[in-house]
């Protein structure tokens, strides 16, 4: 068994692209999901942009590579004065499972809403997501909350 150097939790970079689509694409195939190209560019453009209300981007790199990511975002609530955070996308390659990414991940993502005021942090999954239930299960609390969505 080889060793690997330490996990790194970092804001998205721009020569990131590349990896950071495979990754994503990663994700929302295992969603049983795609999106056109366009998207994938327009997304990548909020996540390395300035506007507070868009997206931001963590990756967890290790031996120089990208093993996970995580995009969320802060929007108001009207239960609330101050902003939560939508944790949108949490994804960890299949082979870093079980080895600390998504908790590191959603980490920091907790840190970065301390840091913006917003105490709240929440986010969905699917039922059949077993394996990342089992760490969810762990970090947060779950809901009675059931989604609908106009499709």
């Amino acid at each position: 068994m080889s060793e690997t150097s330490a996990l790194t939790i970092r804001p998205l970079r721009p020569e990131d692209r590349a990896e950071w689509a495979e990754l994503w694409t990663g994700y929302l195939e295992f969603y049983e999901s795609s999106v056109a190209p366009e998207v994938y560019d327009s997304t990548f453009a909020r996540l390395l942009g300035d506007d507070p209300r868009d997206f931001s981007c963590f990756v967890a790199e290790q031996d120089g590579r990208l093993v996970g990511l995580t995009h969320y975002l802060f929007h108001r609530h009207g239960w609330k004065i101050e902003e939560v955070c939508y944790l949108q996308d949490l994804y960890a390659r299949p082979e870093t499972r079980g080895t600390g990414v998504g908790r590191k991940l959603i980490e920091a993502v907790y840190a970065a809403a301390d840091a913006h005021g917003a105490p709240s942090v929440y986010w969905l999954t699917q039922d059949f997501n077993t394996t990342a239930r089992q760490l969810y299960d762990r970090i947060a609390v779950k809901t009675p909350f059931i989604k609908y969505s106009r499709t």
